[in-house]
């Protein structure tokens, strides 16, 4: 169904032909462990069986800057873990997150008990805690003081719902916005990147904010199966009362104003995502940052005004998410890929829609920030002849298997 869906968009079946033939060692060059130490490569074995999406990225990091986010992941998917276990009572978890940080120089901690999927990194945690002990100072600081304040922040909406749109901030703020404060800590303190960088936390607690808004977003109906509410009360109260309701079909229209609503608070960070992405000068740095972001604004395009987001799960296709990240590795790029989804979604704004004004204003000042020299209306390829595609399709066709093998591997 994937390989059909890519066959009517060429430049999408050229980007995957371009990424199967080597294309993806550009942006995500492959890790020599060779030269690692046990523990070391202990950790990047951690880091792939927890994360397709970000292992890849990570370790096409520059220099001692790859290993030190290596770390900083693994540290905060331990502390995820406890978070995530249900079988962990409150009375027992809460006091556990708060004091997580602590464990950091402790050589022998673990936690045996964990039912998760990714236990593994809390039944051996004393391997990630010695590789993070072997970090340099300054690394560890930053780790250490993000892994405090998040598992302290982690605790607040145990027993708290998102009511406001404040305590949406709040909530993503602990669990993303603190991440891309680290990360750009971590930027700046590699001399990769200029001060500034780690400095301006406002920017990179926003560029957090918008992941984490998609992800939640997008993530409604499975949320909801699970028993997990992280939509804000002060936006789907004004449409239901209650928020299960949405994916009733009865309710699809109020439904569908509300993740309107939601959708145009999320594009209110692009702003900030194109600020900060300005300031990234580093080539693998700057790849790390965009994929995520160009991943975001795709996804946000694809759930506007989509009542399917009530029903099932909605995706970006393979070879949309692989032309994205091949050509999200300039600021041209980025800008031309942000304009093109932010005008796919004013285009769709619905007349009647309640938050139509309040999206027209953030889509048009998205538009006259994402502006460049070479702007189209078209994707960020270049056309291909028809003889092309036909010959490409039938390409990609052959080598389909092992496409999406590779895609699953860095995606």
């Amino acid at each position: 169904m994937d390989f059909l869906r890519s066959l009517i968009h060429p430049d999408e079946a050229y980007a995957l032909l371009k990424f199967k033939l080597g294309g993806c060692n550009s942006v995500m060059p492959k890790l020599d462990h060779k030269s690692m130490s046990p523990t070391a490569k202990q950790c990047y074995k951690y880091l792939n069986q927890t994360s397709r999406s970000f292992a890849a990225v990570i370790q096409a990091l520059d220099g001692h800057l790859r290993h030190a986010v290596c770390i900083f992941y693994l540290v905060l998917r331990a502390l995820d873990t406890v978070e995530d276990d249900m079988t962990i009572p409150l009375e027992k978890k809460i006091p556990m997150l708060k004091v997580f940080y602590k464990h950091l120089y402790e050589p022998s901690w673990k936690f045996m008990e964990s039912k998760e999927k990714d236990k593994a990194v809390l039944e051996d945690f004393p391997t990630i805690s010695a590789e993070f002990r072997s970090l340099a100072p300054i690394y560890q600081d930053i780790i250490a003081d993000i892994t405090k304040r998040m598992g302290e922040g982690m605790t607040v909406f145990m027993k708290k719902e998102v009511m406001t749109n404040a305590d949406w901030n709040e909530y993503c703020h602990y669990v993303a916005g603190l991440v891309g404060i680290g990360l750009s800590q971590l930027f700046s303190a590699s001399k990769l990147e200029a001060e500034i960088v780690g400095e301006d936390t406002e920017l990179s607690n926003s560029m957090g904010l918008f992941l984490q808004k998609t992800n939640i977003i997008r993530d409604y109906l499975e949320d909801i199966i699970e028993g997990r509410k992280f939509w804000p009360r002060e936006t789907w109260g004004k449409h239901s009362e209650n928020l299960e309701d949405f994916k009733e079909s009865q309710n699809f229209d109020k439904s569908v104003h509300c993740l309107n609503d939601l959708v145009t608070n999320a594009l209110g960070h692009v702003p900030d995502v194109l600020k900060y992405m300005s300031r990234i000068k580093n080539q693998s740095v700057f790849n790390f940052c965009a994929i995520p972001q160009v991943m975001a604004i795709a996804t946000l395009a694809c759930c506007y005004d989509n009542q399917n987001v009530f029903t099932g799960v909605v995706k970006i296709r393979k070879g949309q998410a692989v032309g994205l990240m091949m050509e999200a590795t300039t600021m041209d790029n980025i800008k031309q890929i942000i304009y093109n989804y932010t005008k796919e979604i004013q285009k769709r704004i619905p007349a009647d829609d309640p938050s139509a004004e309040r999206t027209r204003q953030i889509t048009s000042e998205i538009l006259e920030l994402s502006v460049t020299d070479k702007q189209s209306s078209c994707n960020v390829y270049l056309p291909l002849y028809v003889s092309g595609a036909m010959l490409t399709t039938a390409i990609v066709y052959q080598y389909w298997t092992n496409i999406l093998q590779v895609y699953d591997d860095y995606i």
